[in-house]
């Protein structure tokens, strides 16, 4: 065979390759959905972080027959990055006499003596079972500040099977129904206000995601919330964001404003503030607004409507008021492939509700419209931004 027909099949089988592996993203996908569901991770930091297949299985609900699957489904969260697997020391445990005077081991038996003293086995080998250990990213499923609860809203069917029908909502002008009323018949804000269940899924994501990245905000830049005696956090959902916010700045006034639905679940006792209201309609006054996450779920005009709202209840930039919007702005941040990935895979995912995520010129037509004067974007929250807004 000549070397450029060589190269070619290469180059073709480099292509399929591509294509399959692409194709089988949400095995990978369902994989950590059922490493959730199973609470693998919380298994393994059982055992201080690192454990066996059987000691795993001691702690989670897998049916006997299914262990060899399990066994499966490991090794791909493994190759994922999911866990890793850790080296281990072959160490004999001490042995026991037996009534013949023959050695036997503990019952894991990597080494025992029959009464021929031949070397055998008793039961499972111990030492032969790869060790499961947490990595970076399933330590972020363990421990009090887990994105366990946005993983699972992410994966959850009401939010993955809109998907199937993407294709044949492209075949449809504008405007249509979002692909979340395409596949359940209603809006997904419509159904959160009556589905209970569904609701909290939402706000427990809501409240994960904020208790995590809220907390890296204030460490990587802290100085944006410095000076501010009142802030109001628009459609802060439960609040999350905010008691991190008020617990690193004690003397700020932290209200969370949001539909009374939302409110009505709102924790008691703390030093944040709740107050049921209408984005679209009006914001109560404060020296600085905050809106995480919310201005990706809607289109230009309606965003320009919300930032109009809360341009009225923050004083001039003499004085100290701005808005801080914390979203995705795309392009913005490391300039690695998986980051630039991960943020165009979020702006297709918020075709979900008829959102999207922005770049630059995009955010910028959006705050001169709104009327205001200025902006500076901070790249420093991963492949979010913080972005300061300047009446």
């Amino acid at each position: 065979m000549a070397l450029n027909e060589q190269s070619t099949d290469q180059a073709l089988l480099d292509a399929e390759h591509e294509l399959w592996r692409t194709s089988f993203s949400y095995i990978k996908s369902m994989a950590v959905k059922s490493a959730l569901d199973l609470g693998l991770a919380d298994a393994i930091d059982h055992h201080g972080g690192a454990a066996t297949l059987p000691q795993i299985v001691d702690k989670v609900k897998v049916h006997p027959s299914k262990v060899s699957c399990l066994r499966r489904l490991m090794r791909v969260l493994t190759v994922s990055g999911i866990f890793s697997i850790q080296q281990r020391q072959n160490v004999v445990p001490p042995a026991i006499a037996n009534g013949n005077g023959a050695a036997t081991s503990n019952g894991n038996g990597p080494a025992t003596t029959n009464g021929n003293g031949a070397a055998t086995t008793n039961g499972t080998d111990s030492a032969a079972e790869p060790l499961y250990a947490l990595t970076p990213v399933s330590r972020l499923l363990v421990g009090s500040r887990n994105l366990v609860s946005i993983m699972s809203m992410i994966l959850d069917p009401a939010f993955i099977t809109p998907f199937l029908g993407i294709g044949a909502w492209f075949e449809h002008a504008l405007p249509d129904p979002c692909i979340f009323r395409q596949q359940h018949g209603v809006a997904l804000w419509k159904m959160a206000n009556k589905n209970p269940a569904f609701d909290a899924l939402i706000n427990d994501g809501m409240v994960s995601d904020s208790s995590f990245i809220m907390e890296i905000a204030i460490r990587e830049c802290g100085e944006v919330f410095q000076g501010i005696t009142s802030l109001m956090d628009v459609a802060g959902g439960l609040g999350a964001a905010s008691q991190v916010i008020s617990k690193a700045f004690p003397g700020m006034e932290c209200t969370v404003m949001d539909l009374g639905h939302v409110v009505a679940k709102a924790p008691t006792c703390t030093a944040v503030k709740y107050v049921v209201g209408d984005m679209f309609e009006s914001i109560p006054p404060a020296d600085a607004v905050f809106i995480k996450w919310v201005l990706h779920d809607w289109g230009h005009k309606d965003c320009v409507k919300i930032l109009k709202n809360c341009k009225k209840s923050i004083p001039s930039r003499e004085n100290g008021g701005k808005v801080i919007i914390m979203d995705i702005v795309v392009g913005a941040g490391p300039s690695g492939v998986k980051h630039k990935e991960l943020q165009v895979l979020f702006d297709l995912y918020m075709t979900i509700v008829d959102g999207i995520e922005r770049d630059e010129q995009e955010w910028e037509k959006i705050f001169q419209e709104a009327g205001f004067s200025g902006y500076q974007i901070l790249p420093v929250l991963g492949f979010r931004s913080i972005i300061e807004v300047y009446p």
